[in-house]
C-alpha cells in the first residue's frame, strides 16, 4: 500500500460489480457497507448497451449511440449480448435485425459472428468491451481507481459465451475477479438486504436471455439447487413479435435496415407505454397509397395491452416450461417456494408478472428494482473477493453448472462426466478404453449440453493424447479428469494409466477470436488509452452539437413565425458559432457553444410547445386529452426523435482406424 492510499482511502483501488445487460448495463460498488449504483456523467444509472461506430472510426456508447441507431442501423450494434459466443451460422444471429454480417469463408470464420460496420469488421467481444469501457470510466470518475470487477452472466450461458464475456472484460482493461450468474447475484443482493431465509425462485427475464434459478438462502449460505433457462429468449423477442405486426401495418414489403430499426424501436416504446396504459395510439409511416389517417404517408395504429399479451404469450409459455423443469430438478413443488424474485427489465410487463404469479401460486417480490438488483449483488461479491473482512464470513455461494460437460465416445455418443446442476467449483474423473487394436493415441472431443449425441451438443475443444504404445482393444486405460472453476470454466486432464502419458488443457472455447487477436487488442488499447479518451470526448461533443443544431434548423423551418424580434439573429449567430466549434477539436468549446444555442432558443421553444399543446387539444374533451396523454407518455419522446422535434433531447483415434468418433468407449472406473 502506498502512502497516498494510507492517507487517502479514495486512492485505493475499489472493486466494482457490473451487470452487462442486453438492453442496459449497470455498474455498482459497495459504499459504507451497502451496495450502490454508480451514475454516469449525466446522472443516469442505466447505460444503454448500444455501440455506434462513426465514420471516423470511433465508438460511441450509450444514450448517444441509441439516438443514432435509426439513422445508422448497420453502424449501430444493439443487444450485442445475444451474439456473444455464437457461431456465424447460428439461427439466432439471422433473426429480424438490420445488421450486415461478414459471411464465413471456412470453418474458422464460422465460429464467430462478425459485423461489417462501414469499412471495418467487429466482433461481439469488441462491441461488449466498448460497453464495459464506458462503465469502467463512470466508476473511475467516482472511485479514482478501479481494483477489479465481478461481471454477471446469464446462468444458462455456455462455456463459449462465458469465455467471450471474460475476454471482453480483459479487452476493456478490467481485472475480471469472477463471472457470477445473474440469478445468484440477484439473490445475494436480496438476501443480504432483506435478511430473509428460505427457498426462493429467481425469475430473470432480461432483454435477450431468460434464467430460472431455485436456491436456498440460509443465514448467508446461498445454495443453488437447480438452474435452467434459455439464452435466446427475452424482451427483444417481445419487441420482434410486435415489430412484425407494425411492419405489416406499414405495408413494408421491402424491409430496409432503416425500416426494421424503426419498427423495433417503436415496438419497444409501445411495450414500455403499455406497462401503465391499456392502449397506445401510434403514427407510422406507410408506403404510398396506404395512408388511412393522420398526415399524408402516415397511418394511425392502435395497440392494446391485450394484443401485446397475445403476441408474447407463446414466449412466456417457454419460460413456464423451464420453470417447471427447474422445480423438478430441485426436487420441490411450486408451493414449497417462499418467494419469487424478479430480475430484468422485461419483468416490468404486467402480463409477465401475472404469468409468474400463476406459475408459482404467489405474487412475485418487488422490493428491489429488477433492473438494478443484479449489479448490486455483483458489487457485494466483488467487495468480498477484494478482501472485505466485514462480509467475508457472511456469505457462502454454492453455484451450479447450467449445462452438462462430457466427452464424445464411440458412435458419436456424448458421455456426461459432470452433469448439469453440479455444485461448482467441481471435479470428476472417468476411465475410458480403446475401441480398436493398436491405437497409438486418443482424439478427445469435449462437449457441453444435454443431448445424447455429441453432434447435437456444443463443441468446446479437441486435443490429441499421443505416445501410447500399440495394445489390443480394451487394454489401454484413459483417465479423463474435468475440473470447473468458480467462473464455470473448464480444465481437462487426460492420462493413460498404463504408461503415465498425460496432457492437460484449459478448455478455451473457440468463438472466433484467438489468444493472439485478444492480446493484440489489449496492447492496442494500452498504447492508445489516453488518445482514445480524448477522441471519445471530442466525438461525444460533436454528436451532441450536431444533433442540437439539426433540431434547431428543422424547428426554424417549421415555426419561424413564433420568433420575436431579434431572436432569429441571435439563434443563427449561436448556430454559426456551434458549427465552427464542431469543425474544431476542442470538446469543451463545443459543449459551451451547444449550451449557448440552447439558451438562445429557450423562450422560443416554450412558445412552440404551447402551440403544439393547443393544436393537440383543440375540439376535444378534457377527459379524452388526459387519457391520451397518459397512454402516449412512454412513446412521444421516441417518435419525436424520428421527426426531429425537440423531444428527441430526452435522455482420431490416432495411429488406428478412422475416428469419426473419438475411438474410445466409456467404461466407468
Amino acid at each position: 500500500m502506498t502512502l497516498l492510499e494510507i492517507f487517502d482511502p479514495k486512492a485505493r483501488p475499489s472493486p466494482i460489480g457490473i451487470d452487462l445487460g442486453t438492453t442496459n448495463s449497470i455498474v455498482a460498488r459497495v459504499r459504507d457497507g451497502r451496495p450502490v449504483v454508480i451514475d454516469d456523467c449525466n446522472g443516469e444509472r442505466l447505460v444503454p448497451s448500444v455501440v455506434h461506430y462513426d465514420d471516423r472510426g470511433n465508438a460511441i456508447v450509450g444514450h448517444s449511440a441509441r439516438r443514432l441507431a435509426q439513422g445508422h442501423p448497420r453502424e449501430t450494434i444493439v443487444s450485442v449480448k445475444r451474439f456473444m459466443g455464437r457461431g456465424a451460422n447460428d439461427p439466432e444471429t439471422r433473426r429480424l435485425g438490420p445488421y450486415e454480417f461478414v459471411e464465413p469463408r471456412g470453418p474458422e470464420d464460422a465460429k464467430s459472428v462478425r459485423f461489417k460496420v462501414r469499412d471495418r469488421v467487429v466482433t461481439p467481444v469488441e462491441v461488449s468491451a466498448e460497453i464495459l469501457k464506458e462503465l469502467r470510466t463512470s466508476a473511475e470518475r467516482e472511485l479514482r481507481s478501479v481494483g477489479g470487477a465481478v461481471i454477471t452472466v446469464p446462468a444458462y450461458f455456455d462455456d463459449a459465451q462465458r469465455q467471450a464475456t471474460k475476454d471482453a472484460g480483459r479487452l476493456a482493461g478490467l481485472e475480471v475477479l469472477r463471472l457470477l450468474n445473474e440469478p445468484t447475484a440477484a439473490a445475494l443482493a436480496y438476501g443480504l438486504d432483506k435478511q430473509q431465509n428460505g427457498l426462493f425462485a429467481v425469475y430473470d427475464l432480461g432483454g435477450g436471455t431468460f434464467d430460472i434459478t431455485v436456491l436456498l438462502l440460509d443465514n448467508g449460505v446461498f445454495q443453488v439447487k437447480s438452474t435452467g433457462g434459455d439464452s435466446a429468449l427475452g424482451g427483444d423477442d417481445m419487441d420482434r413479435a410486435l415489430a412484425e405486426r407494425l411492419l405489416q401495418e406499414m405495408g413494408a414489403t421491402r424491409r430496409t435496415p432503416e425500416v426494421v430499426r424503426l419498427a423495433l424501436d417503436t415496438a419497444r416504446s409501445i411495450k414500455h407505454a403499455l406497462t401503465d396504459a391499456e392502449r397506445v395510439e401510434i403514427e407510422l409511416p406507410v408506403q404510398a397509397g396506404e395512408a388511412s389517417s393522420g398526415r399524408p404517408g402516415s397511418k394511425l395504429v392502435t395497440v392494446t395491452r391485450d394484443e401485446l399479451n397475445a403476441l408474447i404469450a407463446p414466449l412466456l409459455e417457454r419460460t413456464g416450461v423451464a420453470c417447471r423443469r427447474a422445480l423438478r430438478d430441485a426436487g420441490v413443488q411450486a408451493a414449497d417456494v417462499d418467494g419469487v424474485i424478479l430480475v430484468g427489465g422485461a419483468t416490468r410487463v404486467p402480463y409477465v408478472r401475472d404469468h409468474v404469479a400463476k406459475l408459482f401460486g404467489k405474487a412475485p417480490l418487488k422490493d428491489i428494482d429488477p433492473e438494478e438488483v443484479v449489479a448490486l449483488g455483483a458489487a457485494i461479491q466483488a467487495d468480498i473477493l477484494a478482501g472485505s473482512m466485514e462480509r467475508a464470513d457472511e456469505v457462502l455461494l454454492l453455484d451450479v453448472l447450467p449445462l452438462s460437460l462430457g466427452i464424445e465416445t464411440m458412435g458419436g455418443v456424448a458421455e456426461k462426466i459432470l452433469p448439469r446442476n453440479t455444485t461448482i467449483p467441481a471435479g470428476a474423473r472417468q476411465v475410458f478404453t480403446t475401441y480398436a487394436d493398436n491405437q497409438t493415441g486418443f482424439d478427445l472431443h469435449i462437449v457441453q449440453g444435454e443431448r445424447e449425441l455429441a453432434a447435437d451438443c456444443r463443441s468446446l475443444a479437441r486435443f490429441v493424447l499421443k505416445g501410447i504404445p500399440p495394445m489390443p482393444a480394451g487394454m489401454a486405460r484413459l483417465e479423463v479428469t474435468f475440473r470447473v472453476d468458480a467462473d464455470g470454466l473448464l480444465g481437462v486432464t487426460a492420462r493413460e494409466l498404463t504408461t503415465g502419458v498425460e496432457q492437460k488443457v484449459e478448455v478455451k472455447p473457440s468463438y472466433g477470436l484467438t489468444d493472439e487477436e485478444v492480446e493484440n487488442m489489449l496492447l492496442a488499447a494500452l498504447d492508445h488509452g489516453e488518445e482514445d479518451l480524448l477522441k471519445r470526448r471530442l466525438v461525444e461533443a460533436r454528436v451532441e452539437g450536431e444533433r442540437v443544431a439539426m433540431a434547431t434548423r428543422k424547428a426554424l423551418a417549421a415555426d419561424a413565425d413564433l420568433l420575436e424580434p431579434g431572436e432569429r439573429v441571435a439563434i443563427e449567430g449561436a448556430l454559426s458559432a456551434l458549427d465552427a466549434a464542431i469543425r474544431g477539436d476542442r470538446p469543451g468549446l463545443i459543449q459551451a457553444r451547444t449550451d449557448a444555442l440552447d439558451e438562445a432558443t429557450r423562450a422560443w421553444a416554450g412558445r412552440r410547445m404551447d402551440r403544439a399543446v393547443a393544436k393537440a387539444i383543440a375540439g376535444k374533451q378534457v377527459e379524452d386529452v388526459e387519457a391520451k396523454v397518459a397512454a402516449a407518455r412512454g412513446v412521444d419522446a421516441h417518435l419525436a426523435e424520428h421527426r426531429g422535434d425537440d423531444a428527441s433531447r430526452a435522455p482420431t483415434e490416432t495411429g488406428g482406424p478412422s475416428a469419426a468418433s473419438t475411438g474410445i468407449e466409456a467404461r466407468r472406473s
